[in-house]
């Protein structure tokens, strides 16, 4: 659908008090149209009509008129520049951005993430894993539990098969 029309149907979303609709498509948009700062702003909007000032932070990151507590909350829910940079979805480089302050953020929060880990990273390759964030051990353990459940079923099916074998043959 193109962009015209779901902004239409955005927009009658919203006027019918369809939030999470309206929300819904802006995402899908903005995930689309990465570098369209117009459908961030429009999905900050709508994210404070939540009442979520970390989305809204997020969504506002590149604009200069953005809200200081909103800005601190997405700050505060993404700590480490990795995940600020894949919050921020952007792609490509940072010179199509239309403002030289979004530019300017941009261009901080790689740099940042590039410090962070040591090499030179850019919006299109940044790791969309956890592998190279801090503390992510925690991830790791769950990761390892869920593939432990997945062993014991396994472990377990292949018991009552053999039990059945054996029985059929008694």
């Amino acid at each position: 659908m193109p962009l015209i029309d779901t902004l239409a149907r955005v927009d009658g979303d919203l006027a019918a008090g369809r939030v999470p609709m309206a929300r819904q498509r802006l995402r899908g948009l903005v995930s689309s149209f990465p570098n369209d700062l117009p459908l961030r702003r429009r999905l900050a909007e709508v994210y404070r009509l939540y009442g979520e000032p970390a989305e809204a932070g997020r969504w506002m990151y590149l604009e200069e008129d953005r809200r200081a507590d909103e800005t601190s909350a997405f700050e505060a829910r993404y700590q480490t520049p990795q995940q600020r940079m894949r919050a921020l979805a952007w792609s490509g480089p940072e010179s199509p951005a239309r403002s030289a302050f979004a530019v300017k953020q941009l261009a901080a929060v790689r740099r940042a993430c590039s410090d962070a880990l040591g090499r030179p990273i850019d919006w299109d390759t940044v790791s969309s894993s956890q592998d190279d964030e801090p503390g992510s051990g925690k991830r790791s353990f769950t990761g390892f539990l869920a593939g432990a459940g997945c062993l014991v079923v396994l472990l377990a099916m292949l018991a009552i098969w053999v039990n059945g074998l054996i029985a059929l043959f008694n």
